[in-house]
């Protein structure tokens, strides 16, 4: 495996060799969980609590980073991931030097490759990493005292974003809310019952009027035939995009022929998992949106490159993360850094864990959000706040 295209390391006036070095001495995971009032239903299952893994780690310098690892689902998947990076990935990064983040991630790739497939979990082996990845690009920021957009090459701090995570029950009034809140584009959840979901996609686009960015999510829930047979209803109602209308796991051909049907832009990635598969995807020109996930794999090192050629191919990058706030927080400073016309996208449903911790996200603009010029993703979890919030 290789990474190319990483981030110059320079910044305006700075050089940031120094700041990038790593000895780490400290790598440590912290599990929390927030309980949800209204459970979060996709087509394949439910999330009766919102948790999270976030990764702090320490250099012998004595500066700190924070990143988060995916983790929505199974619903023992917070504690089984802080787990792996205990006892797997720390181990493997601690008391040795390494000239960056990137070298750090490749490592631990490499050295975990052949555990990922004995375990069969190359997944979440996957996403400690990308946590870890998350962190180590935070420190190096916050050690540079740049805010890390600017340390991946951004020039801009502000950036578009959307409301996801849509449940099919009431979804109107939910966009009603956000709509008030400053959001002006939305993501709807499907893949229930065609008919609940034509109704709902059209309820929506009735109260948002013809121009507005709607789009909706299936979650893997069809196969080809059930795909093709919705797009009649669909299509009318001018769609941003169909995000995993087929099973991640479908030969790139399924989504060629529902490809030949279908006028709305087809979107996946969250699901993509490896350089490989992603130029696969990219060569294949079967998708108009793509969506990798920082904190579900690659981190910044691993999807930086894949984020260049997706630009590259002249197509819409637009970052996937339904978690916590350092996630997202990371995930906007990479769309910030990446540029292009791409959005964001923000969870709709209530999450202390996101709120505590992306402080921006509580003031939407007209669809924007400003990350400003804190350095590193510019948080730093007050730990005995959140424990007080996640009893």
């Amino acid at each position: 495996m290789k990474i190319q295209n990483l981030p110059t390391c320079e910044a305006p006036g700075v050089v940031l060799a120094k700041q990038l070095s790593l000895h780490i001495t400290h790598v440590q995971a912290y599990v929390f969980r927030s309980p949800s009032a209204v459970p979060v239903r996709t087509s394949f299952g439910i999330m009766k609590d919102r948790p999270a893994v976030f990764v702090r780690v320490q250099t012998s310098d004595g500066a700190v980073g924070w990143g988060e690892i995916w983790c929505n689902f199974p619903a023992c998947g917070a504690e089984h991931r802080a787990k792996l990076l205990e006892t797997v990935v720390a181990p493997l990064l601690l008391q040795r030097e390494w000239a960056d983040p990137a070298q750090a991630y490749l490592a631990a790739t490499r050295q975990t490759a052949v555990l990922a497939i004995q375990s069969g979990e190359p997944g979440p082996l996957a996403q400690v990493i990308a946590g870890v990845d998350l962190a180590l690009w935070d420190l190096c920021a916050r050690r540079a005292g740049l805010p890390l957009y600017k340390v991946l090459g951004g020039v801009r701090s502000r950036v578009p974003v959307y409301a996801s995570g849509i449940n099919p029950e009431g979804p109107l009034a939910v966009v009603q809310a956000k709509h008030r809140e400053g959001y002006r584009a939305f993501k709807l959840k499907i893949g229930f019952d065609p008919v609940l979901d034509v109704r709902n996609a059209s309820d929506l686009r009735e109260w948002l009027g013809p121009e507005a960015a709607l789009m909706v999510d299936a979650n893997q829930a069809w196969n080809l035939e059930q795909a093709t047979a919705m797009l009649a209803a669909l299509t009318p109602l001018k769609l941003g995009w169909l995000e995993e209308p087929l099973r991640a796991d479908r030969p790139w051909d399924e989504w060629l022929q529902l490809r030949e049907h279908c006028s709305i832009p087809l979107a996946a990635g969250e699901n993509i998992l490896g350089h490989e598969a992603f130029e696969a995807a990219l060569q294949k020109q079967a998708l108009d949106v793509v969506q990798p996930d920082v904190a579900k794999w690659g981190g910044i090192s691993g999807c930086w490159p894949v984020i260049q050629r997706i630009r590259e191919k002249g197509l819409r990058f637009c970052p996937h993360f339904l978690g916590a706030g350092l996630g997202l927080m990371a995930s906007a400073h990479v769309l910030a850094a990446a540029g292009g016309d791409g959005m964001l996208e923000v969870d709709s449903n209530e999450n202390v864990l996101r709120s505590l911790l992306a402080p921006p996200f509580q003031q939407v603009q007209d669809g924007w959000i400003d990350l400003g010029d804190e350095p590193g993703m510019g948080v730093v979890p007050k730990l005995a706040v959140i424990q007080r919030a996640c009893p």
